[in-house]
């Protein structure tokens, strides 16, 4: 469950982040109509995977992680097969109104872990890791 002060822009971000579909009953309202079902929306995997749940809530005290005095609440990793897959979505999460917190595409003497941090739109982090570093550069 992540926090959210525009519950609907951050399900937006992740449904379409993740290829998720809303629950019945969650999905935006026809243009021009009030949302009056956003102050909690659920997204779910294919075949009722995985679920994350959107609260809406008034203030958000959004993480300065790594640096600063507010900790990251919450911290997703996610993970593509390849470092090509890896820069389609850097392109994608930044499209979406993420940035780019870290970039270790080019690994540490001695780390072979291909990842990139971010932030969505609400400054909540997440990882994308390459699956099996080197597999394509």
């Amino acid at each position: 469950m992540l926090d959210s002060t525009d519950a609907r822009q951050l399900a937006e971000f992740y449904r379409v982040l993740l290829g998720l579909t809303y629950r019945p009953g969650d999905e935006p309202p026809p243009v021009g109509q009030p949302d009056e079902g956003r102050d909690w929306l659920v997204l779910r995997g294919p075949a009722g995977g995985p679920r994350i749940a959107v609260q809406q809530v008034a203030r958000l005290s959004a993480p300065t992680w790594p640096q600063g005095p507010v900790p990251q609440q919450l911290h997703l990793d996610l993970s593509v097969p390849s470092v090509a897959e890896l820069r389609t979505q850097h392109g994608r999460v930044l499209a979406l109104g993420g940035t780019l917190l870290a970039d270790r595409e080019l690994p540490a003497d001695g780390d072979d872990e291909v990842f990139r941090v971010y932030r969505d739109p609400d400054g909540h982090p997440f990882c994308i890791f390459v699956e099996q570093s080197g597999a394509d550069t």
